[in-house]
């Protein structure tokens, strides 16, 4: 089929040609996703463009916040995080957030437009003390009519059943990259470990946030592989944030040469493409990135992004210029 010869209403009445599937059940070979990536720009974005107008409002982009509850002090060693203990990055070792500071930030959160509220905390997983906080927090969070998140790390058995009884309505554990370049980011913790506490959440009926970062050093085919990977999950997740690598000097991936902007673009769009009912967000990174390259990251399906000043320990575009962008670009929020 010609894709020059479509317009978009043919496109949304012909989706199964575009995508090259026909359901969202499909296996997607790691080889499937890396022809997508190799396919010419200007075709690919169309091939997402349209998947995406299919799905979703094609002007819409929800606003979350990302509020660190728990900071610092990490024992794992995961190459790109400025909270790992045994990197000596500036960020110290901080207490839980008290329920109060916790709920004024998601009011906070929720009067500036957002609808998604995540919570994040800075540990391998939780202690059941850490539990009793974080349900209380969650339970508290959802009464203001906001949707809940979490990511808090490796689950244990019983746990994510108790966050989805406080209502949770996400629960992020991201994969991070594909299976084969792991070990070169992180050797304190096995890929299954993070699919077996994805499992977990899915047992206890929450919906699953989880995506991974670019930037890491990592090849086009291991980009192919995360989003395999992601998108070959039964079901793919409902929310895949996708991330580019934020350089924090005093990580090992500090100084890792810098990821093409528009490669990073066409993951945002292979992304659309095979997980065509997901949101998916820009997350961290979006501070160094051009307006026109967040702009190509909407138009290749992109329609949720974290909002506010600050995501966990590193910079995130301020508000104000959010505002501008989405403004200059006619979206509105959802």
């Amino acid at each position: 089929m010609n894709l020059d010869s479509l317009t978009i209403s043919e496109t949304q009445n012909n989706s199964s040609s575009i995508t090259g599937k026909s359901d969202d059940s499909v296996y997607w070979s790691v080889a499937e996703i890396q022809s997508l990536l190799d396919t010419p720009f200007n075709d690919l974005i169309y091939r997402a463009q349209c998947i995406h107008r299919q799905h979703h409002d094609a002007n819409g982009v929800q606003l979350s916040t990302l509020i660190s509850v728990k900071t610092g002090g990490c024992p794992e060693d995961c190459g790109y995080c400025p909270q790992a203990a045994r990197y000596h990055t500036g960020v110290d070792n901080q207490d839980m957030l008290s329920l109060e500071e916790v709920v004024s930030a998601a009011a906070a959160a929720k009067a500036n437009g957002a609808s998604r509220f995540c919570m994040g905390a800075a540990w391998r997983g939780p202690k059941q003390r850490d539990m009793d906080k974080m349900t209380e927090m969650v339970r508290a969070v959802k009464s203001l009519g906001m949707e809940t998140c979490a990511t808090l790390g490796l689950l244990k058995p019983g746990q994510a059943q108790q966050l989805g009884d406080a209502g949770l309505d996400y629960y992020n554990h991201n994969l991070d990259t594909a299976p084969e370049f792991y070990e070169e980011i992180i050797t304190t913790r096995q890929y299954q470990d993070r699919l077996n506490t994805l499992q977990q959440v899915r047992n206890a009926g929450i919906n699953v946030c989880c995506g991974g970062i670019v930037g890491m050093g990592e090849t086009r085919l291991s980009r192919a592989g995360l989003i395999a990977q992601l998108a070959n999950l039964n079901p793919y997740p409902e929310s895949v944030p996708i991330n580019h690598l934020v350089q924090v000097q005093g990580t090992p991936l500090y100084g890792t040469a810098a990821l093409d902007p528009l490669e990073f673009v066409r993951t945002i769009a292979a992304a659309r493409i095979t997980m065509p009912k997901a949101m998916v967000r820009l997350s961290a990174g979006r501070q160094e990135m051009s307006d026109a390259v967040q702009a190509l990251c909407f138009l290749a399906g992109a329609n949720s992004i974290f909002y506010g000043d600050k995501l966990l320990t590193t910079g995130n575009p301020e508000s104000d210029r959010d505002r501008a962008l989405l403004d200059k670009l006619g979206l509105h929020t959802l």
